[in-house]
C-alpha cells in the first residue's frame, strides 16, 4: 500500500512537472494573423484499461476531442473557451460576453478553418470567417478539432477542402434509452448582468422517429471594469457598449427509415443586437458601434448502406443571413453611416462510399454551392457565386502501415451586377497522410501529412466598397506534419495515458493582406508567411483513493510564424500580428461522490499588435486561472446539476487583441433539472 501510494505521488508529480515545463520555455511573446477574418463516424479507437480515451491516436491527421462530460466538470461554458484548449488553435477575442470570436489552426487564419455543425459546414461567404461565439456548449455531445481533415471518409467535399475543421456535434437526448420524452431546463446567471435560460425537450413519435426542440436567450450588459495604464498614470475604467441579446432556437428531426437508412433534419434560427466595444486609445473609450444578426438555415442529412460494401451521404442546406452595422460619428455625412448586408446560400452535396475489403476503403465527394450577396451600398455588384468541389478519397491498410490520400478539384464561377467580374478559379489540391504502427502490441503512432489547401477571396476581399480588388489570386497554404502518438497504462493505478507530440511546417503564398495605394488602401496579394511550429499532448486519468479519481490533460504549443514577404521590408523574418511564440494549458478534474473541482491554467507568451516587432506593438503575455465546483444529484426520476466558476482567480488584466480588455475577476453560476 505505501508502495502504491508512493507511485501514485511520483506519477502525480511527473505530471506536474511535464505540463508546467511546457510554460516555462519563457512565455514571452508573439499570434498568426487572420486572413481578414446524426451520428459520429466511427474511427478507429486504441483500447486501453479504464474510461475510453478521447484522444484519437490512431488516425494519420492530429484529431482533438472533448466530450460534454469534461466540457461539464471543468466548468466550460462558452465554445471560445471551449476551443482555446486545443493545442494549435488560436481564439481572436474582441472581448466581452458579445464580443466576436474566430478561430485559427496554426496560424493559417478563420478563412482556413472550417466550422461543421452536426457534420454540415456552416459557411460566411461574405466575410470567410465563422463567429463561434453565437453556439451553445449546452446540448454539445463531442467538440473535436481536426487539423488537415477529419479521418472520416464519407464527409463532404466542402471540409475536405479546408485546412482545419472545427467539428460540433449535438445528440438525440432519447437514443439508447426506452423514455418516451425528456426535458432539460437550464440557467445561467454571472458577473456583468449575465442571463441565460435555455430549455431542451425531446418526444419519441414512434419507435423510429424523435424530436427535440431547444431554446436559449441571453443578455448581459457586459460593461466590466479594466484598469487604463497611459504611460505613468494608471485610472479606473469600465468598458461601454458591450451589451448583448441574443435569441437561438433549433428543432432536429431524427428518423430511422424501413431500410435502416438515417435521415436527420435540422431547422435553426438566430437573432442578436450587441454593442461593439471599439478599441480603448488613452482615454477615449467611446464607442458607438452596434451590430445586428439575423441568421436562418436548415439543413438535412441522408445515409445510406446501399450493400455490405457501398454506402452513401446526401446533404442539403438552405442558409439565410441578414446583419446590420451603424456607426453613429459626426465624420460621417449625416452623422451616421449604416451597413446592411444580405447573404443567401444553397448547397448540395453527395458523397459515395466503397469498401469491398476491409483494408481499403475509397470515396468520391461532390459538392455545388451557390453563393448571393446584396447589400445597400451604392451602386452594389451583388454578386453571385458558383462552386463546385469534388474530393476523391483513398486509404489502405496494409501490415503495419495505413496511407490516405485525397485530390480536391475545385472550381468558381463568379457573376456580378456592375463592376468589374473577376476571371473563373480552378484548382487540383492533394493531401498525402501515413501512420505506421511498429508494433502491434503497443499503442504507438508514427504518422506524417502534407495537405495542399487554398482559400478564395471574400465578398469583402473583392467588393467591399473602395477597397475591394477583384483581381485578386486564392490564398494557398501548404501543410507539413511529423508526429508521434502514444496510449497506454504504464501503472497500475492509471487508467489510461495518452501522448501526442506534432512538429509542423506551413506556407501561405498570396496572402490576401490590406495594402495603401495612391489615394485608399486596397486588397492585395502580397503576403507570404512560413510557420514553424509544435503540438504537444498529455492526458491520464488515476485514482488517488477509492473515492476520488484525477483527470489530468494539458497542451503546449510553439509557433514561430514570420513574414518572409520581402527581405527589404522591415518587418522581414518577423513573427505575424497576434502570434504567440508559447501558449498552452494544463487542466486537473478531481471527480468524487461530494463536490467535482475542476482547475484550469491558460498561458499565452507575448505578441505584436504590428508587423513590425517593436517594443510599443508589443502585447503582454498573461496567464488566466479558472475554478469550478458542480454537484449533480437525483430525486427519483429527476436529475439536477448546481455548477459554479470563478474565471480569471487572480483579476489579471490583459488583452487578446490590442486595445480591447478582457473581463478581470467574474464569476458564474448554473442550475439544471432533467427528466
Amino acid at each position: 500500500m505505501i508502495k502504491d501510494n508512493l507511485c501514485r505521488y511520483i506519477w502525480l508529480r511527473f505530471c506536474l512537472c511535464c505540463l508546467v515545463c511546457c510554460f516555462c520555455a519563457s512565455l514571452q511573446a508573439q499570434q498568426a494573423e487572420d486572413s481578414i477574418t446524426g451520428k459520429v463516424h466511427a474511427i478507429p479507437e486504441v483500447r486501453v484499461k479504464g474510461k475510453r480515451v478521447l484522444q484519437r491516436i490512431s488516425v494519420a491527421m492530429p484529431i482533438q476531442v472533448m466530450d460534454k462530460k469534461e466540457l461539464q466538470g471543468l466548468g466550460i461554458q462558452n465554445m471560445a473557451d471551449a476551443v482555446r484548449r486545443f493545442a494549435g488553435a488560436s481564439v481572436r477575442d474582441y472581448g466581452g460576453i458579445g464580443g466576436l470570436k474566430t478561430v485559427s489552426v496554426r496560424s493559417l487564419g478563420a478563412t482556413h478553418t472550417a466550422v461543421a455543425y452536426d457534420g454540415i459546414a456552416v459557411s460566411n461567404t461574405q466575410a470567410g470567417q465563422i463567429d463561434i461565439g453565437r453556439f451553445s456548449l449546452d446540448d454539445v455531445e463531442v467538440l473535436s478539432l481536426s487539423v488537415g481533415q477529419d479521418n472520416d471518409l464519407l464527409q463532404s467535399a466542402r471540409l475536405f477542402s479546408s485546412a482545419g475543421v472545427l467539428s460540433i456535434y449535438g445528440k438525440n437526448p432519447l437514443e439508447n434509452t426506452d423514455k418516451p420524452y425528456s426535458f432539460k431546463g437550464q440557467i445561467k446567471s454571472g458577473s456583468f448582468g449575465l442571463a441565460n435560460p435555455t430549455a431542451t425537450w425531446a418526444q419519441r413519435i414512434s419507435s423510429t422517429t424523435t424530436y427535440t426542440l431547444n431554446g436559449n436567450y441571453l443578455r448581459a450588459d457586459g460593461n466590466y471594469p479594466f484598469t487604463l495604464v497611459n504611460g505613468k498614470y494608471i485610472s479606473k475604467e469600465k468598458r461601454k457598449n458591450s451589451d448583448i441579446e441574443s435569441w437561438h432556437g433549433e428543432a432536429n428531426l431524427f428518423h430511422t427509415l424501413k431500410d435502416s437508412s438515417q435521415l436527420n433534419i435540422k431547422a435553426y434560427y438566430f437573432n442578436s443586437e450587441r454593442g461593439l466595444p471599439g478599441s480603448i486609445i488613452l482615454y477615449n473609450d467611446q464607442a458607438n458601434e452596434r451590430l445586428w444578426d439575423e441568421n436562418f438555415f436548415m439543413q438535412t442529412m441522408y445515409k445510406k448502406d446501399l450493400s455490405a460494401t457501398w454506402t452513401m451521404q446526401a446533404q442539403a442546406k438552405y442558409n439565410y443571413s441578414w446583419n446590420k452595422y451603424e456607426d453613429t460619428d459626426v465624420k460621417y455625412e449625416g452623422g451616421k453611416q449604416t451597413d446592411i448586408n444580405k447573404q443567401q446560400e444553397y448547397y448540395l452535396s453527395g458523397t459515395l462510399q466503397w469498401q469491398p475489403i476491409s483494408a481499403f476503403t475509397t470515396s468520391w465527394a461532390n459538392d455545388f454551392a451557390l453563393n448571393t450577396l446584396k447589400n445597400n451600398q451604392k451602386n452594389s455588384p451583388a454578386p453571385i457565386r458558383h462552386t463546385w468541389l469534388s474530393a476523391f478519397n483513398i486509404r489502405y491498410q496494409w501490415n503495419k502501415f495505413t496511407a490516405t490520400g485525397t485530390l480536391v478539384h475545385t472550381l468558381i464561377t463568379e457573376k456580378v451586377k456592375q463592376g468589374n467580374q473577376p476571371e473563373d478559379r480552378h484548382r487540383f489540391s492533394p493531401t498525402v497522410s501515413l501512420i505506421y504502427r511498429p508494433w502491434q502490441s503497443q499503442s504507438l503512432f508514427l504518422r506524417l501529412m502534407y495537405k495542399d489547401t487554398f482559400r478564395v477571396p471574400t465578398f469583402n476581399d473583392l467588393y467591399y466598397l473602395r477597397i475591394g480588388n477583384t483581381d485578386l489570386r486564392p490564398e494557398k497554404a501548404h501543410e507539413y506534419n511529423i508526429g508521434i502518438t502514444w496510449s497506454g497504462s504504464p501503472l497500475s493505478f492509471t487508467d489510461y495515458v495518452t501522448f501526442t507530440l506534432d512538429g509542423y511546417y506551413n506556407e501561405i503564398d498570396d496572402k490576401i493582406v490590406a495594402l495603401p495605394t495612391t489615394y485608399v488602401w486596397k486588397m492585395m496579394n502580397f503576403g507570404k508567411v512560413h510557420i514553424t511550429g509544435a503540438d504537444v499532448t498529455l492526458r491520464t486519468a488515476f485514482s488517488l483513493n477509492r473515492n476520488v479519481k484525477l483527470l489530468l490533460t494539458g497542451n503546449y504549443t510553439y509557433q514561430k510564424a514570420i513574414d518572409v514577404t520581402s527581405s527589404d521590408s522591415k518587418n522581414y523574418k518577423d513573427q505575424v500580428p497576434y502570434t504567440p511564440l508559447h501558449n498552452g494549458n494544463i487542466s486537473i478534474l478531481a471527480e468524487n461522490p461530494w463536490v467535482n473541482i475542476g482547475y484550469t491554467l491558460t498561458g499565452v507568451s507575448n505578441r505584436y499588435s504590428l508587423p513590425q516587432n517593436l517594443p510599443e506593438n508589443r502585447i503582454d503575455g498573461y496567464t488566466e486561472h479558472t475554478v469550478s465546483v458542480s454537484r449533480s444529484f437525483h430525486l427519483g426520476t429527476f436529475s439536477f446539476r448546481l455548477q459554479a466558476e470563478l474565471v480569471n482567480l487572480t483579476n489579471e488584466q490583459y488583452d487578446i487583441i490590442k486595445y480591447y480588455p478582457m473581463p478581470g475577476r467574474n464569476f458564474r453560476i448554473m442550475g439544471s433539472i432533467e427528466f
